[in-house]
C-alpha cells in the first residue's frame, strides 16, 4: 500500500490561517508523503467553478514540482432529493467537480451519498434505486474523464458496512468502487474489522482514521461527537486510538488491495504532530503485516 495523507488531516491549521490548502502540499512533503489527496478546493469563499479549476490547476502544478501524487479528489453530494429541480443541480455540480478533478489529474473521486433519511421513503432501501440511478451517472460521466468514482462509508445513513456493500452490487458498473474509511463505521457503532472485512474487496481507495471511543453512559466529554447509536468518539492519531488499525489492513491485504492508504487526521493534537506519529504508526504497521 502507498501511504499519502488526505489535506483534510491539515484543516486545523486551514481552519487557524495558518497555512492554505495549496500550502498542504508542501507540508506532506516536509513530512515525507509522496501522495496527497483533497477535499473540495476552497480557493475563497464561496468559489465559483471557474476559480476552482483555476485553483486545481494551480495545485497541479506545486504538486508535480516536488514529485506528489495526488491521488483522490473528495466531495460531498447528496444523491437523494425529493425535489427534482434540486436533485438537478446536485448532479450537475458533482459532473463540474469531475472536471476539477480531471485538473488535479487524480485517478479516483469520492463523492458522498446522502446525509438523512428522506421523510417520504422513510428508509435506505427504499432510497437506494434513486441513489443507484444516480451514481451510475455520475460514474458513467466520470469514466469519459479517465475518472473512477467511489463512495465513503460517511453521513451516518450511507455508513454501515451493509449498506455500502448493497449500494455496491446496485451500481454494478465497472468505473466505481468504494472509499474505505476504517474509523468511520464507528459512527456507525459497527466493529471496524468485520466492516472492513466486509467490504475491502470492493475498495478503490482507503482512509486510515482513528478514534477514542466512549461508551454511551458517560458523560460527553470535551472534543468528542455522537455516534448514530448515542455513543461518543474523539479523534486519534492513527494507530492510538480504538480501531484495530493492523487487523484492518490485513483484511485488505488478503483481498490484493495495494493502493493509496491516505491518513485522514481529525484528533485535537496539533496536526502536523499527529500527522507525523499517524505515518510513523503505519509504516511499522505495514512492515508487519
Amino acid at each position: 500500500m502507498i501511504l499519502g495523507v488526505s489535506s483534510y488531516s491539515f484543516q486545523q491549521a486551514i481552519s487557524n490561517g495558518k497555512i492554505t490548502q495549496k500550502d498542504a502540499i508542501d507540508e506532506a512533503y516536509k513530512l515525507g508523503f509522496s501522495a496527497i489527496e483533497f477535499t473540495t478546493l476552497e480557493p475563497c469563499e464561496s468559489p465559483t467553478f471557474e476559480q476552482m479549476i483555476e485553483y486545481a490547476k494551480e495545485i497541479k502544478s506545486r504538486a508535480d514540482e516536488l514529485g506528489m501524487t495526488i491521488c483522490n479528489y473528495a466531495i460531498g453530494a447528496n444523491l437523494y432529493n425529493d425535489d427534482k429541480d434540486e436533485l438537478a443541480k446536485t448532479l450537475k455540480t458533482v459532473k463540474e467537480q469531475v472536471l476539477v478533478a480531471k485538473e488535479l489529474g487524480v485517478p479516483v473521486m469520492r463523492h458522498d451519498i446522502c446525509y438523512t433519511v428522506s421523510p417520504v421513503k422513510r428508509s435506505f432501501d427504499l432510497m437506494l434505486p434513486q441513489i443507484v440511478e444516480n451514481v451510475r451517472e455520475i460514474t458513467q460521466f466520470a469514466m469519459e474523464h479517465g475518472i473512477k468514482t467511489c463512495s465513503e462509508n460517511h453521513g451516518y445513513v450511507a455508513q454501515d458496512s451493509d449498506r455500502m456493500e448493497r449500494l455496491f452490487n446496485a451500481v454494478n458498473h465497472s468505473n466505481y468502487g468504494l472509499l474505505v474509511d476504517i474509523g468511520n463505521f464507528m459512527c456507525a457503532d459497527e466493529n471496524p474489522l468485520l466492516a472492513v472485512s466486509r467490504v475491502a474487496p470492493y475498495a478503490i481507495h482507503v482512509h486510515a482514521k482513528d478514534f477514542h471511543l466512549y461508551e454511551g453512559d458517560c458523560e460527553k466529554m470535551e472534543g468528542t461527537f455522537s455516534t448514530r447509536g448515542g455513543n461518543f468518539l474523539k479523534g486519534a492519531v492513527v494507530g492510538e486510538g480504538d480501531v484495530p488499525v493492523i487487523q484492518c489492513l490485513r483484511s485488505l491485504k488478503r483481498t490484493g488491495y495495494d493502493g493509496f492508504l491516505s491518513i485522514e487526521y481529525e484528533g485535537a493534537e496539533d496536526c502536523f504532530e499527529g500527522i507525523r506519529r499517524g505515518k510513523e504508526n503505519l509504516e511499522k504497521f505495514l512492515e508487519i503485516l
